[in-house]
């Protein structure tokens, strides 16, 4: 029988929780545990500067607050929020041309040139590490033409930090990083984000914001731990997904490294409907996406979201498992 587990917050983190909250009246140093955390992260992105946040939204709130020209995203497989954080701040937003959610470098060059009278480093190409969870963006050309056309990029690492081969989440590459640590993600705490940058300025401009969503010490002290996990998690489902990868036909970007496997099927409903059961988590949760969606692929897919199980979950066995329930429904 399979046994697929929902991705949960570590044992590690939940005993830090509990020694946090029956330290006798919290009289521990706050200081130290943003600090801790705030090192670890700056540890795993290589930039000088980090900063805790309540979500990942709020991350990406800073970010965008901290840019005056247009905001560039991709027309699908990135994160909503782009769009509707700079529709709240009101910034213009100029979408990228994409093949199935991943960067054509010739389009982006093509975008910014068209902008050349008005984008500067105060423009920002915000974009997720996976495309639609899937498929690998070439972060580090991406880069190249983000520096040459002067345009602040802004990397959502939120399925791609803990990456050891470091072509994701590297702050050599990415100007400012954003990540949610809420579930299930790679970072599996289950509440809040952090920003990350080598430009100080970012943070002075922002004490405000830094100050409204600001995370209590013990916030702090789980994100910390969970951050240990991250290298463990990423790989793990990114070897997962490999795997699942070569047993389908229609697997969308099939060649590139995902933490989640889209399939393309006319019957999208149809398939959700019959896999659905099947493929719940032990806690009744599901591990499927309906496309279109924009946060996947703007066309007709079903997603298998490998991402959202526990690391532990991820054996040959279940894998296996998943592929014979599959098989003869796609």
């Amino acid at each position: 029988m399979m046994d697929l587990f929902y991705k949960k917050r570590s044992n590690e983190s939940k005993l830090d929780l509990l020694e946090v909250i029956e330290y006798d009246g919290f009289n521990f140093n706050e200081k130290e545990y943003f600090k801790s955390a705030e090192d670890h992260i700056s540890s795993l992105t290589g930039h000088n500067h980090a900063k805790l946040t309540n979500s990942g939204n709020s991350a990406i709130l800073i970010a965008m607050n901290n840019l005056s020209g247009p905001i560039f995203i991709p027309d699908q497989g990135a994160w909503h929020g782009f769009k509707q954080i700079a529709k709240f701040l009101k910034k213009e937003i100029v979408s990228i041309k994409t093949n199935q959610g991943l960067i054509n470098l010739d389009d982006l060059e093509d975008s910014f040139h068209k902008y050349s009278s008005i984008v500067s480093y105060s423009s920002g190409f915000f974009l997720t590490s996976f495309a639609g969870y899937t498929a690998e963006q070439d972060i580090k050309e991406i880069a190249k033409i983000c520096d040459e056309n002067e345009v602040t990029l802004v990397e959502d690492v939120s399925g791609g930090i803990g990456d050891d081969k470091k072509h994701l989440a590297n702050g050599r590459y990415s100007d400012i990083i954003v990540c949610s640590s809420g579930s299930p993600k790679i970072v599996n705490f289950g509440y809040g984000g952090f920003i990350s940058s080598n430009d100080e300025n970012i943070f002075s401009n922002s004490k405000l914001l830094l100050n409204t969503f600001k995370v209590s010490p013990i916030i702090a002290r789980g994100i910390d731990t969970e951050l240990n996990n991250a290298k463990k998690n990423f790989t793990k489902a990114v070897t997962a997904t490999r795997y699942l990868k070569k047993s389908f036909s229609n697997v969308i970007h099939h060649d590139k490294r995902g933490i989640n496997l889209i399939v393309s099927n006319d019957n999208p409903n149809y398939l959700f409907k019959i896999l659905n059961e099947d493929l719940k988590t032990v806690e009744g949760k599901s591990i499927l996406t309906k496309c279109p969606n924009y946060n996947r692929i703007k066309e007709k897919a079903l997603a298998i979201e490998i991402k959202n199980l526990d690391a532990n979950s991820l054996n040959k066995e279940n894998l296996d498992e998943i592929i014979n329930i599959c098989e003869n429904v796609f």
